[in-house]
């Protein structure tokens, strides 16, 4: 699951912890659905969890498979606080002409077209 949250027209990109799987590459912050858990409830937890703010899904953007993993991407609004960097080593809000200039995750790449309608 990838929340592409967006404010004032632009999306948050999380770049990646190093010594961890595609270190230093940027990625729509999210995480895995729990058992028993709908994609929506997963999103706002993992968000809570990973940026310490809240935030509301509001369209589901699609998915994507990569390396054998099935990835959902929502489009969300900011809701309330302000995203910390708790468990990446940076954080960037894009312009939508910034996205292309950015090393993604190969596995969000599919989704970054779909952000701004």
């Amino acid at each position: 699951m990838a929340a592409a949250i967006v404010r004032d027209g632009r999306v948050l990109a999380a770049r990646r912890p190093l010594g961890k799987r595609h270190a230093g590459k940027w990625e729509l912050p999210g995480g895995k659905v729990e058992p028993g858990e709908d994609e929506e409830s997963a999103v706002i937890r993992e968000i809570r969890e990973e940026l310490m703010c809240t935030v509301r899904p509001m369209v589901r953007l699609g998915e994507t498979a990569h390396d054998g993993l099935r990835l959902c991407g929502w489009r969300c609004e900011l809701t309330a606080g302000e995203p910390v960097a708790t468990e990446h080593i940076g954080l960037q809000w894009l312009l939508p002409e910034q996205i292309a200039g950015v090393d993604w995750v190969a596995a969000d790449v599919p989704l970054l077209g779909l952000i701004f309608p």
